[in-house]
């Protein structure tokens, strides 16, 4: 069950970057990530009371309690630097460097849980990398702009390996659904305080119908991603369940491609089938 719910958990995040990237036309990235915030907070808790578990709140230990709290403060780095990246850069080459991510975590899974590394993680694990140097060409080093979204993600892959360690830890001894909803308060926090930091609730009002639509959706499709990513970390192995989840870049592109319009480049297709042949092989 458990890699089945880290499947749908790509399909929901690749939904969520076309979606994200449709709302945050014309709008500070950090607001577009705040009210995004509300709507996967009202959905995350949503689903609390919908599985009965709001009972299990007073007993969430300490222990668990700080790392789901470290884990949504490593998320909402995360959301910032990507969709700050998403304003600038292809949805199809911000969601492909942000999943450098799978092999960070992986490392780090290796490391802190003493998960296994076996010979088929490695060579997936190196044909993952040679893809996300493919993606990466001269131009993008070249200009500020594009520098900017690429620093942005790898800033945003560092804090989403961060965010599934973390959070590996934190939902080992509470139900996935309200841990879920736990860290979703920390994120909510800390986007808020970004926004107000920077004086942007002040452009609130200067948001659009279509792009507050579009900001909602992406929410909702967040909160489910989040679900079922939470639950298959609960009985799966950091070091599977984040390759799958990571398979969220072909739905990405597609997406990006059908409704976006968004063309891809002979190299950045096969960039990104090299990344999905290299999370494959450490699936399988």
């Amino acid at each position: 069950m458990w890699l089945l719910f880290a499947f749908l958990s790509a399909i929901f995040a690749g939904t969520t970057s076309v979606l994200a990237k449709a709302g945050i036309k014309s709008i500070p990235s950090d607001l577009a990530t705040a009210v995004r915030t509300v709507v996967v907070l009202i959905f995350a808790w949503l689903m609390v009371f919908v599985t009965g578990v709001q009972n299990q709140i007073s007993s969430v230990d300490g222990k668990s309690l700080l790392f789901l709290i470290l884990s949504g403060c490593a998320t909402g780095l995360s959301w910032l630097c990507y969709y700050r990246s998403l304003q600038t850069g292809k949805v199809s080459k911000v969601a492909a460097v942000d999943k450098s991510s799978t092999f960070l975590s992986i490392i780090l899974a290796i490391i802190i849980f003493g998960e296994k590394c076996s010979f088929t993680t490695v060579i997936g694990t190196i044909v993952m990398i040679a893809g996300t140097a493919l993606i990466i060409e001269k131009g993008d080093t070249e200009s500020k702009e594009s520098r900017s979204w690429l620093i942005y993600s790898i800033l945003s892959a560092v804090f989403a390996a961060l965010t599934s360690i973390l959070g590996k830890i934190g939902v080992e001894n509470i139900d996935s659904s309200l841990a879920t909803a736990i860290r979703t308060i920390v994120v909510l926090i800390f986007s808020w305080l970004i926004v107000f930091i920077k004086k942007q609730h002040l452009e609130i009002k200067h948001v659009k119908g279509k792009n507050l639509v579009f900001l909602i959706l992406s929410g909702i499709a967040t909160g489910a991603s989040w679900l079922c990513y939470f639950k298959a970390l609960q009985t799966g192995d950091v070091s599977v369940v984040v390759p799958v989840d990571k398979l969220s870049i072909l739905f990405a592109t597609l997406f990006s491609f059908v409704f976006l319009k968004e063309k891809i480049s002979k190299r950045n297709a096969a960039a990104i089938i090299i990344i999905t042949i290299g999370t494959l092989v450490i699936i399988l």
